[in-house]
């Protein structure tokens, strides 16, 4: 009976409603792409709110390696990586993923979620330490809590306080700064050239997570590490395949030899669950190879992302971060924000409010994403709906 009483152990779900924290699941009828179908609304919508950066999501060329991936191998391998769940595609996938990154080996995960929450168990012991940064992921933060090392927890983006962290660190065995390459709720980059000077300065390991960067950043797309010129000083990157390379599934660690031999035997999730399915390995792998072959998507989504950001803050809305396609338009009431994203709905264009927990309270926004895939009367046409939408609701004088 309790089930039906609206509280579950965990909290009142009309407390949820109330607050207008309520998350509605918004139901999908076409394939991924700037332009969808959406249950129960006739017509086209314009779909800003999907990490699909490069448009691969329905890329025709990506479908048909993913068709013929499961014609040649199955449709999966009712096994983990161990037993008998290894084809000669999961091999080349990682060896791919690693000369891509420009590491030594790459191991596949079902998820990024599940690369993070296998890493720091794995890797680290009680005699060393952990020091990420206050607005990691969630699934770098449920990752460190998994390993027993001595845990630190630095201001966002706060160098000054990473240091002293540092320094309070010494006094542990191995040290390891952990951070996202690019936040994903307010489109930041981590400052990467200082956290590798401090590393290197207090004998540390640099992990970057950069799932939200994979695929679009750096002038080849190979991450923030790119970007920022320090690929030779970040050990280790766990990124995705899930947002620019395809968007299907599937997550990876890379860096050197050494440690991924160390994953394949003690990481939980990998040792104990399925391999990723033959069609995911091939649409991720031809992903990749349409990346590598021209660079031109990635400009393409960067002019583009020049022309939403600009033309918004000259309407008058602020816009988090900075050069990513990633554009929070920041508004602080959660109500607000939920109710402004149903009336851009009516207007065709679908987008989603973020508030707590998955952001600070009075921080919440409609995180807007950005494809190389909309065209610029696209985004000129979100813009007009935000402005006809803020107006409305009062944002906009």
């Amino acid at each position: 009976m309790w089930l039906c009483s609206g509280w579950c152990g965990f909290g009142s779900t009309s407390s949820i409603r109330g607050a207008g924290t309520w998350k509605s699941e918004r139901v999908i009828t076409s394939r991924q792409g700037p332009h969808v179908h959406v249950d129960g609304i006739s017509g086209e919508i314009l779909n800003f709110c999907a990490n699909n950066y490069l448009g691969l999501s329905s890329h025709p060329e990506v479908i048909q390696a993913g068709l013929q991936a499961l014609k040649e191998f199955g449709a999966g391998l009712s096994s983990s990586r161990f037993i008998c769940g290894t084809q000669s595609i999961h091999r080349n996938l990682e060896a791919k993923i690693a000369r891509f990154h420009q590491r030594e080996e790459a191991i596949l995960y079902s998820s990024c979620f599940d690369a993070n929450a296998g890493l720091f168990e794995a890797l680290l012991t009680p005699d060393d330490a952990v020091l990420s940064d206050e607005l990691n992921h969630a699934s770098i933060i449920d990752g460190i809590r998994l390993c027993k090392a001595h845990k630190y927890r630095y201001r966002h983006l706060d160098m000054a306080d990473l240091e002293a962290k540092l320094r309070e660190a010494q006094k542990h065995r191995l040290r390891l700064v952990a951070t996202d390459g690019a936040f994903s709720m307010d489109g930041d980059i981590a400052p990467l050239p200082e956290i590798c000077r401090l590393a290197s300065r207090y004998g540390a390991l640099v992990f970057v997570d950069d799932c939200h960067a994979t695929g679009f950043l750096g002038p080849t797309g190979r991450g923030t590490d790119e970007l920022l010129g320090v690929m030779d000083q970040v050990t280790i990157i766990n990124s995705t395949l899930g947002k620019a390379l395809g968007g299907a599934s599937g997550g990876y660690t890379t860096g050197p030899g050494p440690l991924v031999a160390l994953l394949r035997q003690r990481s939980r999730p990998y040792v104990f669950s399925n391999s990723l399915p033959p069609a995911l390995v091939g649409c991720a792998s031809k992903a990749l190879d349409l990346l590598m072959d021209s660079n031109a998507i990635i400009q393409s989504m960067a002019a583009k992302t020049h022309r939403f950001r600009s033309k918004m803050e000259a309407a008058g809305f602020t816009i988090s971060g900075a050069n990513h396609p990633i554009c929070p338009v920041m508004l602080g009431d959660a109500q607000l924000a939920s109710q402004m994203a149903d009336d851009m709905l009516k207007r065709g264009i679908f987008v989603i409010a973020f508030s707590f927990p998955v952001v600070p309270k009075d921080k919440a926004r409609i995180r807007v994403q950005i494809s190389a895939t909309h065209s610029e009367e696209d985004i000129d046409r979100c813009v007009e709906a935000f402005v006809e939408v803020g107006r409305l609701r009062g944002v906009l004088s």
